[in-house]
């Protein structure tokens, strides 16, 4: 893929991957779920995002599948596996027994990337040894964080370890940009990544028309392209972006690659903005 991430410890992992939420619980879907990580993972979206809560490990389940075809042409070094843990799993010795039943239901003995996917009641110092050990284990190569905030970000920052912590998965599309007034500035000055889940706002209630808003649709037009594959272009813009756009379709993936192929103009950026606006004030994160 044209649009690459180059992540703090030098890994370089595409700007589009693939998200499995809600992916691998339907059994009549599942030879279609299977065919779009497949063709996904072809067009160059090798970076794969799973979690545990999702589908009770169906998610998981359904990536090891994918990989007994993707792993007949392709190294397992190509690809760079995602996956989280529950906060209920977050303490001593839980982490490392859920990390081995993510391992077994993916089929593999490491993980490139494991994400801690909400804060619990675990104290951080807690959490973040686990994952060092589990790190010195080899059971993990990196690990990180998802829908922490910026004062879940700091707290971290100050734990023994916490600055170990190499990516943080949000939710972040055109239509819900709360993250650019204080946590992404935090996070491009201390280098840590953005992993912006639902890029299309598939989430639902954030939608607000964004499918049929007439810059996104404009700009559609101007590139010979979907509304989708605009807003994954605007996603992953900075160089510092991995979006994970779901899909259980193939058609639907393939056309989420194609946004790799469209570079906007700061004319486009400028409309984007005046039709989304930056915040201008502190906003809690969005999640659904």
């Amino acid at each position: 893929m044209k649009h690459t991430v180059t992540l703090r410890n030098g890994d370089q992992v595409p700007a589009l991957g693939i998200g499995t939420w809600y992916l691998g619980e339907d059994r009549t879907k599942r030879k279609q779920e299977l065919e779009s990580l497949k063709e996904g993972v072809h067009a160059g979206m090798t970076l794969i995002d799973t979690a545990e809560m999702y589908g009770s490990g169906k998610a998981e389940l359904l990536v090891k599948e994918a990989m007994r075809d993707i792993l007949k042409e392709m190294k397992r070094e190509e690809l760079y596996l995602v996956s989280k843990v529950l906060p209920n799993h977050a303490g001593k010795g839980r982490i490392e027994t859920a990390l081995d039943n993510t391992l077994m239901r993916m089929g593999v003995e490491q993980l490139d990337l494991y994400l801690y996917h909400w804060r619990g009641s675990y104290p951080l110092e807690e959490t973040v040894a686990e994952f060092e050990r589990v790190k010195k284990a080899g059971k993990i190569k990196e690990w990180g964080v998802s829908n922490f905030d910026i004062d879940d970000m700091e707290e971290l920052w100050e734990t023994p370890g916490g600055q170990n912590c190499l990516v943080n998965q949000v939710l972040y599309h055109t239509g819900s940009r709360g993250i650019e007034y204080s946590l992404l500035p935090w996070m491009r000055e201390h280098e840590v990544a953005l992993m912006s889940y639902c890029p299309l706002a598939q989430a639902g209630t954030l939608k607000r028309g964004l499918m049929t808003h007439p810059v996104l649709v404009g700009l559609a037009e101007k590139y010979n392209a979907t509304v989708e594959q605009i807003m994954l272009a605007w996603n992953i813009r900075d160089g510092y972006t991995i979006a994970i756009p779901r899909s259980g379709k193939a058609e639907h993936t393939l056309q989420n690659a194609g946004a790799d192929l469209i570079t906007l103009s700061e004319e486009d950026y400028q409309a984007i903005d005046r039709a989304f606006p930056k915040p201008v004030r502190k906003e809690y994160l969005d999640m659904q």
